[in-house]
């Protein structure tokens, strides 16, 4: 990722000298998967890609184990990796495949609990964009405040870049944003275990 922000930066001349670029397009990386929160540069300045780039590092987050947000790694691993067991089913219906993590198998409803998983963080990401669309905040910027919640990355995109903040959002949004930031500190099944009455009687 920082390798293609880089060229792109280059190409556009974002920024004259290598080792402003490296430590720029590096830094941001690292801060953005790793939802550390800073930005040494308004990356809203860089073309389409080097910012498509840092967006997609934002749903990913950090790794397994880690406090950093997002889907995680292991998680976006094991979904690519199921996927392309399901197309190698396709072409051979009769072949037994497991999807592996290192050398270990792994269970059916590890796989399920993921997916479950990615289709919630994705419905709750797109719910919640609408809902801060709704207020007359524009798509970029209600996507990117919603992923910078959900994922607790910090800056997002539009008008809550890194040089941009939270102060014009409606009350209603910020609201909205709130649970987003609970929802993904927290992890999304342990905060929504807590509104089924069966988890309070046991």
């Amino acid at each position: 990722a920082t390798v293609i922000i880089m060229i792109f930066n280059w190409r556009d001349a974002s920024y004259l000298h290598f080792g402003d670029n490296f430590r720029y397009s590096i830094f941001q990386v690292s801060s953005i998967i790793t939802t550390t929160g800073f930005a040494t540069a308004d990356f809203e300045l860089w073309s389409v890609l080097p910012q498509y780039i840092l967006v997609l590092l934002m749903f990913i987050g950090g790794c397994a184990g880690s406090t950093g947000g997002g889907i995680k790694v292991a998680r976006i691993l094991l979904i690519f990796k199921h996927a392309q067991v399901q197309v190698f089913r396709l072409i051979h219906p009769r072949a037994i495949r497991l999807v592996k993590l290192g050398h270990r198998p792994v269970d059916k409803e590890v796989l399920q609990a993921i997916l479950g998983f990615f289709a919630l963080f994705i419905s709750i990401f797109v719910t919640a964009s609408l809902l801060l669309a709704a207020t007359g905040m524009d798509l970029v910027s209600a996507g990117g405040a919603v992923i910078a919640c959900l994922s607790n990355i910090g800056p997002g995109l539009g008008t809550v870049g890194p040089v941009d903040n939270f102060a014009h959002v409606p009350s209603f949004g910020k609201s909205v944003l709130i649970v987003c930031m609970l929802m993904g500190r927290l992890e999304l099944f342990t905060v929504l275990v807590l509104f089924f009455p069966s988890f309070w009687r046991k």
